[in-house]
């Protein structure tokens, strides 16, 4: 089994995938059948979407816990501080490996883990 798709949903598309894209995520902007412009980024087997809200949505899920394992991490540590993005955690070690948790401009948090 693997994970084939996740979707975010977010009242600013554009200002998510911008987000993300500090992380090395390469969206691409496109849209398919009857859906609505979003952004989507393959990693490995796994695309990631950013939608915009559903029409029955007022706002993005905040409890979404998403983790990723970053190649650059230090080099990316550095730019989300320089940036001034939110950190829930300052980069530490943990049981599961070297890792900080920052926050997305939904609010959701996101686990950043450093590959060896």
């Amino acid at each position: 089994m693997d994970i084939r798709l996740l979707v975010l949903r977010t009242s600013n598309p554009k200002l998510l995938a911008e987000f993300y894209s500090l992380l090395g995520f390469k969206f691409e902007y496109h849209k398919h059948g009857n859906s609505p412009y979003h952004y989507s980024a393959t990693i490995g087997s796994t695309v990631l979407e950013i939608y915009p809200l559903a029409k029955n949505q007022d706002e993005p899920d905040k409890n979404l816990r998403l983790g990723f394992g970053i190649e650059n991490f230090d080099q990316v540590m550095i730019t989300l501080k320089i940036l001034q993005v939110d950190f829930a955690q300052e980069p530490t070690q943990t049981e599961f490996g070297f890792m900080a948790i920052i926050i997305d401009s939904d609010g959701r948090k996101i686990e950043l883990y450093k590959n060896n």
